[in-house]
Formats: C-alpha cells, sequence, structure tokens
C-alpha cells in the first residue's frame, strides 16, 4: 500500500488570483471544487496521474509570512528559455527574491503572495519532469525524511546523502520530491504543504494508520471536523490524507 502525492496544497489570501498566477507560470489550466479553492492542472488532467504533482491555492483568512519549508523548482530546457520564463514570471507579478543564496545560477523569485520558488537553470537530470522540476523541503535529516516519505508514498530514492534527497514516482514521470539540509533554527512549516491521497480502493483510516507506523504523528491545526485527516511527518510537517476514490 502506498498514498500517492497528488497536489501541493498553499494557503493565499485571494485563491483566484493566485491559482491564475500559478496557472499561467506552468502552463496549466484551473478549476474550482467549490468557494475559496482553485485547483492548478494540466489541461485534460484526470486525478490521480502519475505524471504531474498540482497546485491547490486554499483561501484562509490570513495566511502567514514567514519563511516555510517548502517551495516549488521550475525546469527551463535552455539558458534562453530560463531567461524568457523569468521575464515572463515578471510580467505575471512574480518578483526578485533575496534569500541569501548569492551568486548562483538559478534564479529565485517570489509569487504576488510573496511564497518563494526557484527558476532553475537547464539540468539534465529534471529533463522530461514537466515544468514542475520539484518539489523542494528544508529540513533537518534528509536521509530520515526520504525514509518516511519513500515508504509513505511508494517512490524510489535516486540520491541520497547526508545534506541531500531526491524521490521519484518508479514509473520515472513527473517531478521529483527532494529534502535539503537546512542550518539553523527550524523555518516555520504553515503556508504551503503536500497533500496525499489513498489508492482507489483502499481505507483513508488504514493508510493514516500505516503512516503513523512508520514515525507520523496526528497533527490538530484547528481543522475539525473536515474529510480529511491530517498527520505530521516525523520532522513534524503537517500533510494532508484526503479521502480515496471507494
Amino acid at each position: 500500500m502506498a498514498v500517492q502525492l497528488v497536489q501541493v496544497n498553499i494557503k493565499a489570501r485571494d485563491d483566484a488570483a493566485l491559482g491564475r498566477f500559478w496557472a499561467a507560470a506552468l502552463g496549466w489550466g484551473v478549476s474550482s471544487e467549490g468557494p475559496g479553492v482553485t485547483n492548478v492542472e494540466p489541461v485534460g488532467f484526470d486525478r490521480p496521474d502519475p505524471g504531474a504533482v498540482c497546485v491547490d491555492v486554499v483561501t484562509v483568512p490570513a495566511p502567514e509570512a514567514a519563511r516555510y519549508r517548502v517551495h516549488l523548482d521550475l525546469a527551463t530546457e535552455s539558458a534562453a528559455h530560463q531567461a524568457e520564463l523569468v521575464e515572463r514570471l515578471r510580467r505575471l507579478g512574480a518578483t526578485p527574491a533575496d534569500i541569501g543564496q548569492g551568486d548562483v545560477p538559478w534564479q529565485v523569485m517570489a509569487d504576488p503572495e510573496g511564497n518563494v520558488f526557484c527558476v532553475l537553470e537547464p539540468r539534465e537530470v529534471y529533463r522530461g519532469t514537466g515544468p514542475i522540476a520539484a518539489v523542494v523541503v528544508d529540513c533537518a535529516d534528509p536521509r530520515a525524511m526520504a525514509r518516511f516519505w519513500g515508504e509513505a508514498i511508494g517512490w524510489t530514492v535516486h540520491e541520497v546523502s547526508a545534506d541531500f534527497a531526491r524521490l521519484r514516482r518508479a514509473q520515472g514521470v513527473g517531478p521529483y520530491l527532494e529534502f535539503s539540509r537546512a542550518s539553523g533554527p527550524p523555518a516555520v512549516w504553515g503556508r504551503t504543504h503536500l497533500d496525499v491521497l489513498p489508492g482507489e480502493g483502499d481505507d483513508q483510516m488504514a493508510e493514516v494508520a500505516r503512516l503513523l507506523s512508520l514515525g507520523a504523528t496526528y497533527a490538530d491545526l484547528g481543522q475539525g471536523d473536515v474529510p480529511w485527516k491530517v498527520p505530521a511527518d516525523p520532522e513534524g510537517n503537517p500533510f494532508c490524507v484526503l479521502r480515496g476514490r471507494s
């Protein structure tokens, strides 16, 4: 058994506006499952699709303003493509961001609500991932996080060290999930998190129990009576287990 990583969930002041930004940035479309929620997905997408990790933008009353543990890395195919994408993102409302990265070949930017992301220089490892090269999580122990998440979602570990780990679906499609060792005190996890989905016919609570056996814990974020369950991974990062298809 394994849950599927289906989307990155971003809290926002205005889900529709931020959703439109990310749809334009990724070349995807938007849909909505209800007020306050904008789904950003590839055109013609039918969940679950192993070739994509989508973006779900959800309006909340007062999203925090802090440094967060998770961000998106966007893929490019050439230096010219990187420059064109950066310029297009600026026209869409993104701004350059300085997080102390220094002189690096990638461009660090912030979306219109301040969420930081990176536009990577072309790298062979990300060829064929789609517009999102990787979902990147800052953490204290990449090895431990790779063990937990590899077991949780059934992804293959492609690279692991004390400072970095990289996972991808066994089919070799879609973006990577990466864990990067961060120095200093832990950043706040609150505005962006991962959403996972049980496989077709799998029981949501059985999957939650399995995740707890792997080292997850229950997280109370004040979510109340909702159809999804909220565990936290071994470093305390909450994520949502959505209700699967019966």
